[in-house]
């Protein structure tokens, strides 16, 4: 059993999640979230920094899994949520922690087997594979939904982890 750390990482709240998985069974051991404390963004990001190299410290993962930048509506948010990531990477690779990253369609696929899934289809999932009651914080089950994905997904090439899209066929 190898003990993974999922992160989703924000500027706002970062979520994580950590299990022991052999691959084929995944193990719950703990997750929540880290409210992002400061005014401006280096102290956000020296925030997460230190949360995230705490998480570690305390836990003692093995492999991290990352969320990778995805950009939906707002360049600018794009950019915070790619130094807020970075921020957690640099923790891990502070501590020689080794990281993968994967898309967060990829994230969807693997745990819910849609590239398309909601949120709440995420959080239900994740509740279901780990055997977990109650309804799970919505960033503590994305990264508890990352760490599955990274234990599902760990031995296989990054150039292979990729999601797919359906091709609509058009009617002429």
């Amino acid at each position: 059993m190898i003990r993974i750390l999922g992160i989703d990482p924000g500027s706002v709240v970062t979520g994580w999640g950590l299990l022991e998985s052999d691959g084929a069974r995944s193990l719950h051991l703990a997750h929540g979230h880290i409210r992002v404390r400061g005014e401006s963004l280096p102290q956000k990001l020296g925030c997460i920094f230190a949360e995230v190299g705490a998480l570690i410290e305390q836990h003692q993962p093995a492999e991290l899994g990352i969320e990778q930048v995805f950009v939906a509506h707002n360049a600018m948010s794009a950019l915070k949520l790619g130094q807020a990531r970075g921020a957690a990477i640099c923790a891990a690779a502070a501590r020689d922690l080794p990281v993968a990253e994967y898309e967060p369609r990829l994230v969807k696929q693997a745990i819910v087997g849609s590239g398309a899934a909601s949120k709440q289809q995420v959080q239900h999932m994740v509740g279901v594979l780990l055997n977990l009651d109650g309804r799970l914080q919505a960033d503590a089950a994305d990264g508890l939904a990352i760490a599955l994905c990274h234990a599902h997904l760990r031995g296989v090439a990054p150039e292979m982890r990729v999601a797919t899209r359906r091709r609509r066929s058009r009617r002429r």
